[in-house]
């Protein structure tokens, strides 16, 4: 997949794509990325890129004459172009599978107060939202939705790691123990200790299910529950049984 993003700080975005799995990704030629910065596109002396909102208001929005012009040296017109904005759909798992079967992605970050809308009207593809609340950094909005879809591409994570992970079928994960057995009164379970597969397959379910219905009862509503799903939430009711570790030394 090839990303490319345009930013007025493309230093933010550069060391996501420079560290991890990220810098992996790029050198097994899995990830291919460019960041443009939209300063280079402003023609006056001081590189302006934002102005006062027409109406009037607090702050500042950009400059729709920068950002067009970065956009159209970028193809916008030829690749799926993203703008991460509070006020777009709602970003989700199957946000990010849908992102992830694209051949090449294009970001725009906003600042300040947002974009002229008719750069938006012009070239955006998808409004997508992180969640209802407002940041300051399109930067970090635009890497939330990079990181969500790029491990999905094939060759970056293993494919046993995804299958398991939360929302991957409408519910959380379950919790996870490492070494020591015992750590600070807190024990690991003991069935994750009895090499019996099949126990460890029904704890997990179990504690995947009491998870959501703990944490996330809307999720509970939607998801298709299996014949044994639903036996072990009649079991436990549908709050859950308590998970997690077992306490004693």
């Amino acid at each position: 997949m090839k990303i490319t993003v345009l930013s007025l700080f493309p230093e933010i975005v550069d060391a996501f794509f420079d560290s991890s799995i990220m810098a992996k990704s790029r050198e097994k030629g899995l990830i291919e990325y460019r960041s443009v910065n939209i300063r280079d596109y402003a023609h006056d002396r001081h590189r302006t890129c934002d102005d006062a909102p027409y109406g009037g208001g607090a702050g500042m929005v950009l400059k729709p004459e920068p950002v067009a012009r970065a956009l159209e040296d970028a193809g916008a017109k030829a690749v799926r172009t993203v703008f991460a904005t509070p006020s777009g759909r709602l970003f989700d798992q199957a946000c990010a599978r849908e992102l992830a079967a694209e051949p090449e992605l294009l970001f725009l970050c906003g600042r300040y107060e947002g974009v002229d809308q008719r750069v938006i009207d012009l070239y955006i593809d998808d409004e997508i939202s992180i969640g209802d609340y407002v940041i300051s950094s399109g930067e970090i909005a635009t890497l939330v939705i990079v990181d969500a879809v790029y491990r999905l591409i094939e060759g970056v994570i293993s494919a046993d790691s995804l299958e398991e992970e939360s929302f991957e079928r409408g519910l959380l994960e379950y919790p996870h123990y490492t070494r020591p057995e015992n750590f600070e009164g807190l024990r690991v379970p003991e069935v994750l200790l009895s090499g019996h597969h099949e126990n460890i397959r029904g704890w997990r379910l179990s504690q995947s299910l009491a998870k959501t219905a703990k944490y996330r009862p809307d999720l509970m509503e939607r998801v298709v529950l299996t014949t044994e799903e639903k036996r072990l939430i009649e079991k436990a009711g549908w709050e859950g049984a308590d998970y997690g570790c077992d306490k004693g030394s």
